[in-house]
This record gives structure tokens, sequence and C-alpha cells, in this order.
């Protein structure tokens, strides 16, 4: 059977779907931002494998994913979080070995004290997701998804730009293609489109991005 096809993204429609889920979505950037002020660095490390996973994947695969790995992520070896994600992540053995080059990166770097190192960018927004993204020895996160750890961790200000931000702002025509960014300098161009899109409608940009998003899935998920 046939998938319905969603609906064209319009500001119409946008503005809204924004005012019907304000409280949700406004709801869930409050839980991103009591990650950053609460959560301990073993937390953290569970939230940038949560975004190592749905790279290539979904939010729902990664929610599986992390919850079958957690109890491991800080001592397991290749093979046990390779069975572990077996039959339930699409790339078992290539997301363990990710994490496994990643964990022991963190190790060296910085202890696995991610939530230190992280806030010493202080404002050097660009500096901080610069480092995730292009660090070597963290695996498997590009832009999309060093964006991605950092929101869900309460960071602000920074754009997931996935297939469904990606499609709907090619038909709000804030973009002239919908095809992912394939360098930082085309990420960074989409992204600052989007702020001032954002501006411009008045809407807090945090906010558009889960309203993008919960438009074209249905639902607003980490």
């Amino acid at each position: 059977m046939r998938l319905a096809k969603k609906p064209v993204v319009t500001l119409e429609a946008m503005r809204l779907h924004a005012r019907q889920r304000q409280i949700e979505i406004r709801a869930r950037l409050d839980e991103f931002a009591r990650v950053r002020e609460r959560a301990d660095d073993e937390e953290l490390l569970a939230e940038l494998v949560f975004c190592i996973f749905t790279a290539g994947a979904s939010a729902k695969m990664g929610l599986r994913s992390i919850e079958v790995v957690r109890p491991l992520l800080k001592s397991a070896a290749h093979e046990e979080l390779a069975n572990a994600l077996t039959g339930v992540h699409r790339y078992p053995r290539a997301r363990s070995g990710y994490i496994i080059t990643t964990r022991e990166f963190l190790e060296n770097d910085c202890g696995l004290c991610l939530h230190q190192r992280l806030e010493a960018f202080a404002d050097n927004t660009d500096a901080r997701r610069d480092w995730l993204a292009r660090t070597r020895g963290i695996k498997g996160l590009g832009y999309k998804e060093a964006s991605h750890f950092l929101r869900n961790i309460g960071y602000r200000g920074y754009a997931i730009l996935d297939k469904h931000i990606l499609k709907s702002l090619y038909e709000l025509k804030v973009i002239d293609s919908p095809a992912p960014p394939a360098t930082r300098t085309k990420y960074l161009a989409v992204e600052e489109r989007m702020q001032s899109y954002a501006s411009d409608v008045n809407l807090d940009f945090d906010e558009l991005d889960l309203v993008l998003w919960s438009m074209k899935t249905g639902e607003v998920l980490k």
C-alpha cells in the first residue's frame, strides 16, 4: 500500500502548526536545557552515541539502539556492542566501531569529561560544533549530527538539517534545493538562511527546527 504523501509546507500551515504544538515544542526545548544543566558525563556520552546511531537511520532506531547499549558504553568491546545491536540497528558492526573509536579518543582527550570539554568553548558555537564534526577521533558525526547532539544537550542556535528540514525549507522557498549540504560552507549557508527566515516570520530559530520536523513526521522527538 502506498503511503499518503505529506502535504507541502506553507507559511500559513507552519504558523498554525507552531501555535498548535507550541507548548509541546517548548517543553521539549526545556527538557534539552535541563540536560545541559544536570546531566553527568555518562549521560552526555549516551546522547552522543544516540546521535551516532541516528546518522543514516531514524530517531526511533537511535532510541531503541541506545537503550540496548547504554549499560555497555563505558567498557564494552566492539564484539559485545555489535552483538547487542544486531537486529536493533541497521549497521551493528560499523556503529559499534564508531563508539569504540570515539570513546578511546575522548578518554585520551578529556578523560570522558564531555561537559567540561564542551563548556570550554564558551560562546564560540562554531568552534564547538567544528570540534565534534571535524575531529578524526570522533566517528560518525558530520555537521548534521553534531548539531543534533548539541541541541539535545541544551545548546541553542544549531540547525539539524536532515531530509525533513531540508524538504520543508525547499517547499518554503528558503533554499533552492533539498539536497543535503555536502560541505561545512554549504551547511552553514543553509543554516544562515534558516536563521534569517525564522527572524523574518518572527519564530524562535530552535522552535522552527522542531516545528518543521514535526510537520513532516507528526512527532516532537529528540
